[in-house]
């Protein structure tokens, strides 16, 4: 894993959209695998301003979003696939037949975690995963005690998570959905690179424990140690807890991948 460490949200967010424009400049077929949250919008928001000034195509890539909740009525302003199409694919020349996320509405729950594994088969795998970290230091919905081998499944949410999301629904804890359909966190690691996005105070904590703690199915996010190429692109407000700040700051310094934010 590297690590990064930017002044703030908005510098968080310059670096992860530059780096999944990158991407697309170089593979305008590529595969994305994206998420959802907070920190994400302003991800969003720097992609799709990238887009407008240099002209991205996104017509011919394809997205598989992390998860969705289970139990949500048809076309709720409180679903994944809503909040997609508001933050992002409205705002970028995207066939929505190309974005995909788990019907968490689907009458045979396991009959589509299957359907959705088989679909990021056959569109090749992953090129590069987005992923927050909840919490409880959840990657996608992959709650404490998740299996780092788990592939697409329904699970239930942990109280704190629910808590945390109930921002989204008017701070109603009790409309938030008390499950969802999400990607194993098996699914994540196969994802040929993984970027892990973290701001705010909020998570610092739980930040701290996922980068220098032990591997643990306890912290999901603890999973992304074993993969070749992940990267956690933080805030100042996520870091103080980090004890190893020099040696992440000498990265972002010196690693060639950075080059063009330090010149």
């Amino acid at each position: 894993m590297k690590l990064v460490v930017r002044n703030d949200d908005r510098a968080v967010a310059a670096l992860t959209a530059r780096l999944v424009a990158d991407l697309l400049k170089a593979r305008p077929d590529c595969v994305l695998g994206l998420a959802t949250g907070r920190t994400m919008e302003r991800v969003y928001d720097a992609l799709v301003e990238i887009g407008h000034a240099e002209a991205l195509d996104f017509s011919r890539c394809r997205t598989f979003n992390l998860d969705e909740y289970i139990g949500l009525p048809p076309g709720s302003a409180h679903s994944y696939r809503a909040y997609m199409n508001d933050h992002l694919f409205s705002r970028i020349a995207i066939p929505l037949e190309n974005t995909m996320l788990p019907d968490g509405s689907a009458a045979d729950l396991a009959a589509e975690a299957a359907r959705y594994e088989d679909a990021i088969r056959r569109a090749g795998g992953i090129d590069l995963q987005l992923v927050g970290i909840g919490e409880t230091g959840h990657i996608g919905f992959n709650e404490p005690l998740s299996s780092f081998t788990s592939r697409t499944r329904d699970i239930t949410l942990a109280p704190g998570t629910r808590r945390q999301n109930a921002v989204l629904f008017d701070r109603d804890i009790d409309a938030v959905p008390r499950r969802a359909l999400t990607m194993g966190v098996g699914t994540i690691l196969e994802a040929r690179r993984v970027v892990l996005v973290a701001t705010g105070a909020a998570k610092a904590g739980i930040l701290a424990q996922a980068v220098e703690g032990p591997v643990t199915p306890m912290i999901s996010a603890t999973a992304l140690h074993f993969h070749p190429d992940s990267l956690a692109i933080v805030d100042e407000d996520a870091a103080p807890h980090l004890k190893h700040r020099e040696y992440y700051d000498s990265v972002f310094a010196t690693d060639p991948e950075f080059a063009s934010f330090n010149a």
